[in-house]
């Protein structure tokens, strides 16, 4: 039996005006080489000066798990040639960097939690983007010089899916800081992870590969169960020294595979040095008290959902893992609801209707209008079932006037007595035989009366008043 053995190293772009060392905007899509200048095309003579507000989001992370947060540390200079990296080095922080030691909670369907520690996240500036267009490749450099904050964790994870609970929950940290987008797509949050295996019960760390640069969770747990199968097949095979050796693979999702990219350079061949053209980094008692100062977190928020109103904590949990989620459920609860229906109504009954893996604050429905829709439920105005039917009609046409689309589809409850009454008698006068059945002793005949009344009601009568007048004529 074989334990695996994964660590992660995350690349968040952090959301700053500008780039890293110079004043460039930092961009997505813009024209390619249009956000340049002489600092971050690495001309001779121009000279970096440090973003501030690259630190201090950079702080606001430590703080986020618990981490120490260096007031004073340094950049260091990577040595490598790349052809998207215009200075042949990288500017990033080896020896001490502004964030250590700290630690990130993953929570298990079945109430458990692990801790999964943080070894570092240091401040580095990005690479350019190589584009390939056939037999011709081109560089961009719009990226280059983008401030980067690298999360590096400690070997704690042990299968794919403690990877993706990390990463999710890393993912979800990083927005609610609001530090960056973290678009995986857009490369915001790329990840890198290391895989090694190990026989179970032993301490030894053994081969580790690193697969490079995997942009959606699905991959990445895809990449890490190839990459296992491929090492305990070797290991299997006898072939384990001789075939897993330490090295960079990029995953082929046509081909379903890792595959070799590069052989990994340790720190030597990167020939690091402390960065001549920066001054150290020092975080002053301002600035501290600001990164300390940080938002309501996703475990934070999740804990007062269930404290405030009565969630259960897997509600609050799938709530509070999305920023945008948890965002709409607090609006929706501003139109007076209780806390219970809105869950259900915003992850049931409306994430259930929604295509793609779409966000509910990204359909045509807003949070104020299915709070709207649920208060009308909960006033008896509208049946639930009737709501389901609205709901529908919302997503299809664009408008918010529930009232009016209640009106227009007929679906206000009736909760008049005299008109329930007298659909009442209609109902039992249409059904002596059963009537007499009911009186008979055959009490699970009230469900039939029950069907037959809000059939001819056509589904508007309000229940619980259909329920109450029936039980009396019943018994009359």
């Amino acid at each position: 039996m074989f334990e695996t053995i994964i660590g992660l190293e995350v690349h968040v772009q952090l959301n700053t005006q500008s780039k890293l060392f110079c004043s460039c905007p930092t961009s997505f899509n813009h024209e390619q080489n249009t956000n340049t200048c002489p600092t971050c095309l690495a001309l001779p003579g121009a000279l970096p000066v440090l973003n501030k507000e690259a630190v201090r989001k950079s702080g606001m992370f430590g703080t986020a798990v618990g981490a120490t947060i260096n007031r004073v540390s340094f950049f260091d200079r990577k040595s490598y040639f790349y052809p998207d990296s215009p200075s042949a080095y990288q500017i990033t922080q080896l020896y001490t960097p502004i964030v250590e030691h700290g630690n990130l909670i993953i929570d298990f369907e079945d109430g458990s939690h692990k801790t999964i520690r943080i070894n570092r996240a240091h401040i580095e500036a990005d690479a350019g983007k190589n584009i390939h267009e056939g037999a011709i490749s081109k560089v961009d450099l719009n990226r280059a010089g983008t401030p980067l904050l690298e999360i590096v964790s400690e070997p704690d994870m042990r299968s794919g899916d403690e990877a993706i609970l990390y990463l999710k929950k890393l993912h979800s940290i990083v927005r609610y800081l609001d530090i960056s987008d973290a678009n995986m797509q857009e490369g915001s949050f790329r990840v890198d992870v290391n895989v090694s295996i190990r026989p179970r019960g032993e301490e030894k760390l053994y081969t580790r590969v690193e697969i490079k640069n995997i942009n959606s969770f699905r991959f990445i747990q895809k990449a890490i169960e190839l990459e296992v199968a491929r090492q305990r097949e070797a290991w299997e095979d006898g072939v384990y020294e001789s075939e897993i050796v330490q090295e960079t693979r990029l995953f082929d999702q046509a081909k379903q595979e890792t595959r070799s990219m590069r052989g990994k350079e340790e720190a030597a061949d990167y020939r690091y040095f402390p960065e001549p053209d920066l001054l150290k980094v020092v975080v002053d008692d301002a600035m501290y008290a600001d990164v300390i100062a940080i938002p309501e977190l996703p475990d934070a928020k999740k804990e007062r959902l269930v404290r405030e109103y009565g969630l259960r904590e897997y509600d609050a949990a799938v709530i509070t893992a999305d920023l945008e989620t948890a965002h709409y459920f607090e609006s929706m609860l501003t139109c007076g609801i209780t806390a219970k229906n809105g869950v259900t109504w915003l992850t049931v009954e409306l994430q259930g209707r929604l295509k793609g893996g779409m966000g509910a604050h990204e359909s045509a429905i807003t949070a104020q209008t299915l709070g709207g829709l649920v208060k009308r439920i909960e006033e008896n105005i509208i049946s639930g079932k009737a709501g389901k039917e609205i709901l529908d009609y919302l997503l299809e046409n664009e408008t918010d006037d529930i009232d009016g689309v209640i009106e227009k589809l007929g679906l206000k409850q009736v909760s008049d007595m005299g008109a329930l009454e007298a659909l009442i008698d209609d109902v039992l006068n249409a059904n002596p035989e059963k009537l007499a059945e009911y009186k008979s002793g055959k009490d699970k005949l009230f469900g039939f009366f029950v069907g037959q009344a809000m059939k001819a009601s056509k589904g508007s009568a309000n229940p619980q008043t259909l329920n109450d007048l029936l039980v009396a004529k019943l018994a009359q």
